[in-house]
Parts: C-alpha cells; sequence; structure tokens
C-alpha cells in the first residue's frame, strides 16, 4: 500500500512542477511582449493578462502543497494554457508581419 501511496506523491509532485513551470513561461511571455501587441490582436490588455498570470503564479507558490486538482491551480493553469495556446501566436502572427 505505501507503495502506491508513494507513486501517488510522485506523480503529483511531476504534475505540480510542470504546472509551475508553464506558468511561469506564460508569465515571463507575457511581460515580454508591448501593450500594442495586446490591442492589435484583438485580446485582453497588457495589464490584464500579467495580472492574471501574476496572481496564477503567486498562488502556485504560496499553494505549492496543495493538490494540483485544487481549484485555484486548476483555474491557473487553464489561464496559463489559454494565454500560451491563444494569446501569443496571435501575437506572434503580428510580429512576422
Amino acid at each position: 500500500m505505501s507503495g502506491i501511496i508513494a507513486f501517488q506523491s510522485g506523480v503529483m509532485l511531476i504534475v505540480l512542477i510542470i504546472a509551475l513551470v508553464v506558468k511561469t513561461y506564460a508569465l515571463v511571455n507575457a511581460l515580454l511582449w508591448s501593450a500594442q501587441h495586446y490591442e492589435a490582436a484583438g485580446k485582453l490588455t497588457k495589464p490584464a493578462w500579467v495580472a492574471i498570470l501574476g496572481v496564477g503564479f503567486a498562488a502556485q507558490i504560496i499553494l505549492i502543497e496543495a493538490s494540483p486538482l485544487n481549484i485555484i491551480h486548476l483555474i491557473a493553469s487553464v489561464a496559463a494554457i489559454v494565454y500560451i495556446v491563444d494569446v501569443r501566436p496571435a501575437m506572434a502572427t503580428l510580429r512576422s508581419r
């Protein structure tokens, strides 16, 4: 039984680390784009995205011992994934033009 618990704890630790890396990447990337890129792409403003991602990152750090299935972790992870999948590519197309 303790082997199962150890395996589950290891999996949860890996998920937490991956979530932290994704949130860190999204926050740093959001800080690198200018406010004009956000407006030109028709997305939320830069301060809004930085605030959303920053709060999610801070929650991840503060609640590091909480389960990755915690509602706060899930919401912050979804926000980071939305930024990476939707907002970042929209702004990247503006740079290539």
